[in-house]
């Protein structure tokens, strides 16, 4: 989606090609040049079937709706089609057939390696395992341009599967819409939100004046600079201050995901009864932990979670599905973000720390391979390999809750680092194949705008680039 944006911004008429479920950011759906196609889902009674059985159909189907969709019902050819990956299997082929049809740049978003998690599913040793990896590198070697989310993940695909194109490291980064919310967003928020929360376990409230966070208290008569004498609120305004934090609220940890299985949700359950343990002994407040997104195993592992806090007295896991316009304000409310995300490739990075980044929260984040480009241990976010490590972290983040010193700390510093200044060079190398040194090619964090015209606006409004 924010790929279609940028486009559109450019004055490209763009079209969304997907499933249709989750409602568009709303930026996007104000673009008058973007156009979404919906792809036909497969029947429901497919979708119960074992997954070896249901593939062969599942393929076949989608298929015949993507290249109906692109060879017939965009009207035109389209000069660059911009394809994420993964899924590879089938569309990797697809647009690399009809970008030879109809003579399109094919731009290649390599996020991660489709076979990669299909072998946590089926083994390495997989027939179908080593044909997925065949098929993703035979049908991507090609294109005008591949985009890497890391450096470790171009170097990688480069030597080993001898890509031919432009390649460029495009780091995930936030829109610019993301920020730390204020007490009237939190407030605003936690409305809509809590009759979705347990609230027994939280402090009580009265909406509209209060939430489990949030309380709005009335306006000392007394005090001169409580209302501007040019203001002109109404009389039923002005007996209401703006809404603050409650100093008796919860902890509130949130951490996002797809419930797949390159995401080990027991490290935090076990860590989280660990927590439970040492607050019972003092000094440690109430955690209110609020998960994000659907996915396959989300019904196991909240089954689990619901278990456990029976016998929890000091935190409660909840799991929401958030639209695109309260995501952000969830991340911007929360005090402490966790990514558990593993990687099937050890190649790709979280983009729900790129979010929490941009929403100014600080993370704990599972550790691997190339974690290290976007989560820097001490400096913008905490590194843990165990459960046991992840708990010593909530215990040293939430110490003396609210007025937490060393969540204040790592806090001030993600903000220092998030909030470098841009560098003045107006796009990093871009390279065709091999990869050479990486020297000036690092941007500073930015949005995602500033990334995007970077990296990517050169390659679509340049012909002949490089």
């Amino acid at each position: 989606m924010y790929h279609a944006e940028s486009f559109a911004k450019l004055d490209f008429e763009t079209y969304l090609i997907g499933y249709q479920g989750v409602k568009p950011v709303a930026s996007l759906l104000s673009l008058p040049h973007v156009r979404f196609l919906y792809l036909a889902e497969p029947p429901l009674f497919l979708r119960r079937l074992p997954f070896l059985i249901v593939a062969p159909f599942k393929v076949t189907r989608q298929v015949v709706t993507i290249l109906y969709t692109l060879l017939w019902q965009i009207p035109h050819p389209p000069e660059f089609i911009l394809v994420q990956n993964p899924p590879s299997i089938p569309t990797l082929a697809l647009v690399w057939l009809v970008g030879l049809v109809r003579g399109s740049k094919v731009i290649i978003d390599w996020h991660n390696l489709g076979y990669s998690i299909l072998a946590l599913r089926l083994g390495q040793n997989h027939i179908l395992v080593k044909v997925a990896k065949w098929f993703e590198a035979t049908f991507g070697r090609s294109a005008y341009a591949h985009l890497f989310v890391t450096r470790a993940m171009r170097d990688h695909l480069v030597q080993e599967w001898g890509l031919r194109g432009i390649t460029a490291v495009l780091h995930d980064r936030p829109p610019a819409h993301f920020h730390r919310a204020t007490p009237h967003e939190t407030h605003e928020l936690f409305l809509r939100l809590t009759p979705s929360l347990p609230t027994a376990f939280l402090p009580s409230s009265s909406p509209p004046y209060s939430t489990p966070l949030t309380t709005v208290l009335p306006i000392s008569a007394s005090s001169p600079t409580a209302i501007s004498p040019t203001s002109s609120v109404s009389s039923h305004q002005q007996q209401l201050d703006m809404p603050s934090l409650r100093a008796e609220r919860p902890a509130l940890v949130v951490s996002s995901t797809s419930w797949t299985d390159d995401e080990d949700f027991s490290i935090l359950l076990d860590a989280l009864g660990k927590y439970d343990a040492r607050a019972r002994e003092g000094a440690l407040p109430k955690v209110l932990v609020v998960v994000t997104g659907k996915g396959p195993r989300r019904a196991e592992y909240m089954a689990e979670a619901q278990r456990l806090q029976r016998k929890w007295e000091h935190v409660r896991v909840v799991s929401l599905w958030l639209e695109a316009e309260d995501y952000p304000l969830l991340l911007g409310s929360a005090d402490i973000g966790v990514s558990l995300h593993a990687s099937s490739s050890a190649l790709d990075l979280p983009m729900k720390v790129v979010d929490m980044f941009g929403c100014g929260l600080p993370v704990c984040a599972l550790d691997f391979a190339c974690l290290p480009e976007l989560v820097q241990d001490g400096k913008n976010g905490l590194i843990f390999k165990t459960a046991d490590q992840l708990a010593h972290q909530l215990e040293m983040l939430l110490a003396a809750f609210p007025d937490a010193p060393a969540l204040s700390s790592l806090r001030a510093s993600l903000e220092r680092t998030s909030h470098a200044p841009t560098p003045a060079s107006s796009a990093p190398p871009l390279r065709r194949s091999p990869v050479g040194d990486d020297e000036g090619e690092e941007a500073a964090w930015g949005t995602w705008d500033e990334n995007w015209a970077r990296v990517m606006r050169p390659l679509v409004q340049r012909e002949g680039y490089m």
